[in-house]
């Protein structure tokens, strides 16, 4: 695979779909839909899937596209693939707080090589370079040539006062109890895969994730925080969270800065 082009137009897709879903956001009204699992859908999580797919399928005919929003027309993923959450956070979305995210990733061997995470509300952009290092770019953003670009990489965390952040939408009691077993100097909120992200800059040292994911709304903030230094683990034996499962659901996970000292479930 060449990794360059691989990051150059994951890149563009992102800033791209960053665009058209800033365009709906901004707008006066936008409908709202429910999907079969009660999730919420709007024209902008199908705009962006469509501007990315079509981007994606053209750049790389030969490599399988997996998206949030044509899910149900995919069968077992293949050995190397692309996975799409075109409007990662669609209810921070909907109540126009900002914390959403463009994610692409691209899997070879069940791990995220690489990824970008665009959250155009916030004018953040993360992404992986051609060499698997994670950077951020700082805008204004340029669809073709890449602006100023700074190396990223995760704390050396102090394990006597640790930063947590933890989801915005979803923060329940069994994610408290498990926050509770580590030393916490602060603890923040956010939506979408800024909470990779937030790690992945060292902003955060920990991000335990106690409920329901699926693929595509994790693998491109894994691949960035891989690419920054840090690690994405399965919550119950603290293996490293692969991709192609069936049915691209995920396992309960923590995302952590490798000096943090792990607490077991039950421990």
């Amino acid at each position: 695979m060449d990794f360059e082009a691989v990051s150059r137009v994951l890149r563009r897709l992102a800033l791209e779909a960053g665009d058209k879903i800033m365009e709906i956001y901004e707008s006066a009204a936008f409908e709202v839909k429910t999907k079969a699992d009660q999730s919420p859908v709007t024209v902008a999580d199908e705009a962006a899937d469509a501007i990315i797919s079509a981007g994606l399928k053209a750049a790389f005919p030969d490599v399988l596209v997996v998206t949030e929003e044509q899910a149900e027309t995919h069968g077992r993923a293949a050995e190397r693939f692309f996975i799409v959450d075109p409007l990662d956070g669609t209810k921070e979305f909907i109540k126009r707080r900002g914390d959403f995210t463009v994610n692409i990733a691209y899997v070879e061997a069940g791990i995220p090589v690489r990824g970008v995470v665009y959250a155009p509300a916030r004018a953040r952009l993360f992404y992986t370079d051609s060499d698997g290092r994670s950077v951020e770019e700082s805008g204004p953003f340029a669809k073709q040539n890449p602006g100023r670009t700074e190396p990223i990489h995760v704390s050396q965390p102090d394990n006597e006062a640790l930063m947590v952040v933890a989801s915005k939408s979803h923060r329940d009691q069994a994610t408290d109890d498990y926050i509770s077993k580590y030393r916490v100097k602060d603890s923040k909120s956010a939506g979408s895969s800024l909470k990779f992200c937030l790690v992945a800059t060292g902003e955060a040292d920990i991000y335990p994730r106690l409920g329901r994911t699926m693929e595509w709304d994790t693998a491109a903030g894994q691949a960035v925080l891989q690419g920054a230094g840090g690690k994405v683990v399965c919550f119950d034996d603290h293996t490293v969270l692969h991709y192609g499962k069936p049915g691209y659901e995920n396992p309960f996970f923590i995302a952590y800065a490798p000096g943090v000292e792990l607490k077991k479930a039950n421990g």
